[in-house]
């Protein structure tokens, strides 16, 4: 496999590949010629080295209710103790970790519901009641010294807090209520709106993210911004990730199961 990857992997995909190629497994697609790589999680490994190749999917644990303290526990032993299917936790860690990857209808199939949903909403509760919670008090002493213009960092926090906190509301009323929800509804309308609000959400932290490197006065409190930066950049790549997850495996479910019935 080696041999074969340095013949035909371009250059600069050479030390990604190198870098991972002992945790996770490569799988070359042929059209026309011409050999694409694709790389994901398996089964068989061990979930540390999941962490190590994307040390952000830690956040996922709570978020399945997977305790820490797993040892050299393979993927599949962690998941069987936890009673999580397999397939669908590595489908979840794939699309947090690699944009290419989209999961399979077979996966899509073997996703548990109820899981699904939990996990979703233990991901808005930590969006909401951590982490904004946590940014807020930074931005707060940042805004307290920032004469008027921390009036205007206030107001748009609070309210990207209140857009956050409406969007998150809509999908667990919405979204998530359909997938037990018998009776018809617009399904195509709730997508995209769904859809459109995540553009919003995310454009918006993008803004909060300028005001508070390029708009504040230069020499104001400059560690705790980039302090703060560094915690909205994370929130934003979060978020991302979790919209993927809705996107690719949470809609492509509830169509599946509206064929079905």
């Amino acid at each position: 496999a080696t041999a074969v990857l340095h013949a035909t992997v371009p250059m600069e995909e050479k030390k990604q590949v190198a870098e991972i190629a002992l945790c996770a497994i490569i799988v070359i697609k042929k059209k026309n010629n011409q050999a694409k790589f694709k790389v994901m999680f398996t089964e068989n490994q061990k979930l540390e080295d999941l962490l190590k190749i994307n040390t952000q999917l830690i956040l996922m644990l709570p978020r399945f209710k997977m305790d820490l303290g797993f040892g050299d526990k393979k993927v599949q032993e962690v998941c069987k103790e936890r009673n999580i299917p397999t397939s669908m936790f590595l489908a979840i860690c794939n699309v947090y970790t690699f944009d290419h990857y989209t999961p399979s209808p077979k996966e899509i199939q073997e996703i548990d519901e109820n899981i699904l949903i939990e996990y979703l909403q233990i991901s808005h509760d930590y969006y909401l009641n951590q982490r904004l919670t946590h940014i807020k008090k930074h931005i707060e002493k940042i805004a307290d010294n920032a004469g008027k213009i921390g009036d205007v960092l206030k107001e748009f926090f609070s309210n990207y807090s209140h857009e956050m906190e409406k969007h998150f509301q809509m999908e667990e009323m919405r979204l998530f209520k359909k997938s037990s929800d018998k009776h018809d509804v617009d399904e195509q309308f709730i997508f995209e709106e769904v859809e459109e609000s995540h553009a919003t959400i995310c454009d918006h932290l993008k803004d909060l993210t300028n005001i508070i490197v390029k708009y504040l006065p230069p020499t104001l409190m400059t560690n705790e911004r980039i302090s703060v930066w560094f915690d909205l950049t994370q929130l934003n790549e979060d978020l991302r990730k979790h919209t993927d997850i809705e996107d690719k495996i949470l809609l492509p479910y509830l169509k599946l199961k509206k064929q079905k019935a």
